[in-house]
């Protein structure tokens, strides 16, 4: 089971349109929704009124939606959750995506999420792959999150479904602050590259690249218009080459030909 929301857990809207990508290039079949009357506050989630094509108006409400896809290259059935954060009942509501997930028979819980934080739109975004549960350590040869404090509804997910003993992933990007404004494809396709690690197989991503490229030209011209953001992308550039220098490394020049390599085996180029 792969989830995201929308909300806290979700700066520039990075992580569900994540999912929202793998959905659509896995043409993933809706299987479950879940009532967002005992979960939302709908002075906070509002609804949209819109309009359909014959000028009939009809009303939207802040579901979850559950749906199964079936990875074109191993052939596995991936449960993919789509909402948003709840106003109300955590426990609760992750208790119902849960029994759905037992029901399904999924054996492994990836939350997906993204934050603010202060990191150049100009360098790669960054991506924190984490678990507490030793046999995905093992695998993956990820380490636990020493994060605490505040957490979001994927926090409480993945803990729950630890508690269940299904194996948890948690995987995070680092959305620039200074530009957290959605769409944030450059994320987004962050997001996506770690998700195909973990599941060892490649994900179309259509257009993302090029609305990644056009995102960051973006962002380019507007701070060449204000010397003082200017600079701070200058500051924040250094910082993180400093940090990075140790990742020029042959392992991660490993993992970059592993990528190249899936994708090759899924019939091109995935991007």
């Amino acid at each position: 089971m792969i989830a995201a929301f929308e909300g806290w857990n979700d700066a520039g809207s990075a992580a569900s349109a994540a999912v929202a990508t793998l959905a659509e290039a896995w043409r993933a079949r809706e299987v479950r929704t879940l009532d967002p009357e005992p979960y939302h506050d709908f002075q906070v989630n509002r609804p949209m009124v819109s309009r359909d094509a014959d000028g009939t108006r009809s009303i939207q409400w802040p579901v979850t939606t559950v749906s199964i896809a079936l990875s074109p290259g191993l052939g596995r059935s991936v449960v993919l959750v789509q909402g948003t954060e709840p106003s109300m009942r955590w426990r609760t509501y992750c208790n119902e995506l849960l029994d759905a997930a037992e029901e399904l028979r999924v054996g492994t819980v990836v939350t997906v999420g993204a934050l603010l934080a202060d990191a150049p739109h100009t360098r790669p975004i960054p991506v924190q792959t984490s678990s507490d549960d030793p046999q995905v350590q093992a695998l993956l040869g990820v380490e636990a999150s020493e994060y605490e404090g505040p957490t979001g509804i994927v926090g409480v997910l993945g803990h729950m479904a630890a508690e269940r003993g299904m194996h948890t992933l948690s995987i995070w990007a680092a959305v620039p602050h200074y530009v957290s404004q959605p769409p944030s494809p450059k994320a987004t396709l962050a997001l996506l590259s770690a998700l195909e690690e973990v599941l060892a197989e490649p994900i179309p991503t259509g257009e993302l690249s090029e609305d990644a490229a056009a995102w960051q030209r973006g962002v380019d011209e507007l701070a060449a218009e204000d010397p003082e953001v200017a600079e701070y992308v200058r500051q924040l550039e250094e910082a993180k080459d400093t940090v990075d220098l140790p990742e020029a490394s042959g392992e991660a020049i490993a993992r970059e030909f592993e990528r190249y390599l899936r994708r090759r085996g899924g019939g091109g180029d995935a991007g």
